[in-house]
């Protein structure tokens, strides 16, 4: 993953949501699609839409749903703030689930920049872990 300099605990409280979740969005998907791409050579039209489907609104609401029990208190907080946060969603996208994925793109983000690699890989696993469940119907 890529290396910065991990923020402290105060400066990150004082983040917005939004902002977190911007960096949040761009590192969930580089791990999505790192994933994809790692995983064996496929088209890149077949890669693409996987890639997709996974960051969509309506898939990151259903792993927050699913997650949100598996999270520290101070995380669930953290989601908490990204899903009440007032923004504009997409013409596509419901506007809870635009919400709900909103509040688990700042999770995301926060781990990032806080540098807490290995609770963000965490995370990530168990995301992995729900999405096989869904798709064999356990």
């Amino acid at each position: 993953m890529l290396m910065h300099n991990p923020l402290e605990e105060k400066v990150l409280n004082e983040y917005s949501s939004l902002l977190l979740a911007y960096i949040g969005d761009a590192v969930y998907e580089l791990l999505v699609r790192t994933q994809i791409v790692t995983a064996g050579q496929r088209r890149i039209k077949d890669i693409h839409q996987d890639a997709v489907e996974r960051v969509r609104a309506e898939h990151q609401a259903r792993i927050v749903r699913w997650l949100y029990d598996h999270l520290t208190k101070q995380e669930q907080e953290i989601v908490r703030r990204g899903r009440n946060v007032k923004s504009n969603p997409p013409k596509n996208a419901d506007l809870q689930d635009y919400r709900l994925s909103t509040g688990f793109e700042a999770l995301v983000g926060y781990l990032y920049l806080k540098g807490d690699q290995e609770r963000l890989l965490q995370i990530f696993q168990l995301v992995t872990e729900s999405d096989l469940e869904s798709q064999s119907g356990l």
